[in-house]
């Protein structure tokens, strides 16, 4: 079941009347976690058992954790709930990459091995809960939380449906303590909620499906040779792509838990306005690089002993962040280059830490930003290492006297669509939504919402999978 879709509609009006009825607050859970489990299994009703595996599996991780005496008890705990839930997602996501690649290892030194092939299914968003439940019992093991008081908490904590499959990756310490009291969102929270669900599904619907999709994919999907104009106006179409996708599911899943009186942490803060890539980061899927900063660059040293271990632990997140993203090598490089890009600035600014740059060079610096992300974009989108080549060497004008890809419309409709949300990000760069709106007028908020939600009517969108679906 996808956001952007008439099944959602109807599942979603009839949880919002559940949640409004004058129930036991235990009995609302009980509805959540059924209404969940129900939203998840609209896909492939057997993945739930994973679900459920997993709940478990942290759970008692965590109870035990909270009884051991011992260290090495505790230590123990902690290493079941890693080794179980990075073994799971290693099975589905990545056991079929790793046979692929050790054969292509084996045949570059000669060796010819041929392994049986094995369609492994990928459950819908593994990753993302995946990480929610480790961080539950990562965060009971380092004594940053306490555990769940029950398991109906910690169970809706992980299935909770507008968060389950393609985030934001929440932590414990942000949901579970919402379950402990009753809530039911007041008429402003139910008004904000839905204009949030409105604006990320017209972000989905309308920019991303019924515009940009289309051109990424003439570029990136075509036998075709793309030539400059071609190969850059394909890239920057999938960057707003991908961000009206994301963003749009994220702003649909906090609107919805607004809705029914939930809190859920921003997930972008206008990443295309970014001055440099930590920035960058501090922008674009903030819960991912946040956790990816607390249990993996942290742990691994951070910059606390010496340069050479803050760049190798700085590249390691890197590398293994752009692996959480699909199981591909291509993943890999575009991790490998923010990477780079991270390390790179980091010299930099410890070379010119006085330094400061006026209004102009402020702005030729994030565009210089956004230009250099949109090179990484090309790994993420090209599904081979040789289409990547191919696209950018369409960017710097490798691919001469070639026929053009794009019709004059697709071209006019990304520079409009990505120049509009590029200026927008900068317009909102140290803004927030909620700020903007409470200044606007109420006619024109209405007026803009009105627009929004008859274009997503009109769009009449296929229902089309978010592109974080499958990582």
């Amino acid at each position: 079941m996808v956001f952007n879709s008439l099944t959602f509609i109807v599942f979603f009006a009839c949880v919002l009347c559940m949640h409004s009825l004058p129930l036991p607050w235990t009995t609302k859970k009980i509805n959540l976690l059924i209404a969940s489990y129900l939203f998840y299994a609209a896909w492939n009703p057997p993945f739930v058992i994973l679900l459920w595996v997993s709940t478990v599996i942290d759970w008692y991780a965590a109870q035990g954790l909270v009884k051991a005496r011992r260290q090495a008890t505790r230590h123990a705990w902690m290493l079941l709930s890693v080794i179980a839930n990075l073994g799971l997602l290693g099975y589905f996501k990545y056991g079929q990459f790793l046979l692929d690649s050790f054969s292509a290892l084996m045949a570059g030194i000669g060796v010819a091995y041929h392994p049986a092939h094995y369609d492994i299914v990928l459950p819908v968003g593994i990753s993302f809960y995946t990480f929610a439940t480790m961080s539950y019992t990562l965060d009971v093991y380092l004594r940053r939380a306490a555990p769940a008081r029950n398991l109906l908490d910690y169970a809706l904590f992980v299935t909770f449906f507008p968060h389950l499959v393609a985030g934001p990756i929440m932590r414990p310490t942000e949901l579970v303590p919402q379950f402990a009291q009753p809530r039911r969102a007041t008429g402003e929270q139910l008004r904000f909620g839905l204009a949030l669900m409105t604006l990320g599904l017209f972000n989905k619907i309308v920019l991303a499906d019924s515009f940009l999709s289309d051109v990424a994919e003439r570029v990136y999907d075509s036998d075709k040779i793309p030539g400059a104009l071609d190969a850059w106006a394909g890239t920057l179409a999938f960057s707003g792509q991908i961000f009206c996708d994301f963003a749009g599911y994220s702003t649909t899943a906090i609107g919805a838990a607004l809705c029914l009186g939930f809190a859920m942490p921003d997930n972008f803060r206008f990443p295309y306005a970014a001055v440099g890539f930590s920035d960058f980061w501090r922008r674009w899927h903030i819960t991912l690089s946040s956790w990816l900063r607390d249990y993996l660059y942290i742990p691994l040293g951070g910059n606390r002993h010496g340069a050479a271990r803050t760049y190798a632990a700085l590249m390691t997140t890197m590398l293994l962040g752009g692996l959480w993203h699909g199981a591909n090598w291509t993943f890999v490089a575009w991790g490998g280059l923010h990477g780079l890009y991270l390390a790179v600035e980091r010299v930099l600014r410890a070379r010119f830490a006085n330094y400061s740059p006026g209004p102009l060079v402020f702005v030729l610096l994030g565009l210089l930003t956004y230009i250099l992300i949109n090179l990484t974009w090309v790994f993420f989108r090209a599904k081979t290492f040789g289409k990547a080549w191919t696209v950018l060497k369409g960017m710097v004008g490798q691919n001469a006297a070639l026929r053009p890809i794009l019709p004059t419309f697709s071209l006019l409709s990304v520079i409009a669509i990505v120049g509009g949300l590029v200026l927008t990000h900068w317009l909102m760069r140290a803004r927030t939504l909620e700020s903007v709106v409470a200044r606007t007028p109420a006619a024109v908020v209405c007026v803009v919402w009105a627009l929004m939600a008859f274009l997503i009517v009109i769009a009449q969108g296929s229902g089309s999978a978010f592109i974080y679906f499958q990582f």
